[in-house]
């Protein structure tokens, strides 16, 4: 993939998220992991999404709808999750495409840092 990063940093993709999926780094922050978990459903990266979910709460199986397009996140609200924290929250709004017609998501999301590492624990999703 060439050109900007879906997940609306305005950064390019190889240098924003790339990395991230490729298992090259590890997101420093909460809200960088929350960018590259939004891209991962962008593109439709089910590895990256299971290796970065926490294994307490991560769901057996995961399916990505191949036909909703996910193209811009926004980054509502975080709360902690900075380098030197080992929990936090983001608030964000997704919108994505569908053959079904448009719509969007909105979720606070809970991280937590383990053994040095960012992982996506659980969510409160509101419509």
């Amino acid at each position: 993939m060439t050109g900007r990063c879906p997940c609306s940093s305005g950064e390019t993709f190889d240098a924003c998220c790339e990395p991230y999926l490729r298992g090259d780094a590890s997101a420093p922050t909460a809200v960088k992991l929350m960018r590259s978990r939004f891209t991962a459903f962008a593109v439709a990266d089910v590895d990256y999404l299971h290796s970065s979910w926490h294994p307490d709460t991560a769901p057996s199986e995961l399916d990505v709808d191949p036909d909703q397009q996910w193209y811009r996140l926004d980054i509502l609200a975080t709360d902690a999750g900075g380098l030197f924290d080992d929990a936090g929250t983001v608030e964000f709004r997704a919108r994505y495409r569908h053959p079904d017609g448009a719509g969007s998501m909105s979720e606070v999301s809970r991280f937590v840092r383990v053994d040095g590492r960012w992982l996506y624990l659980d969510g409160i999703v509101s419509r």
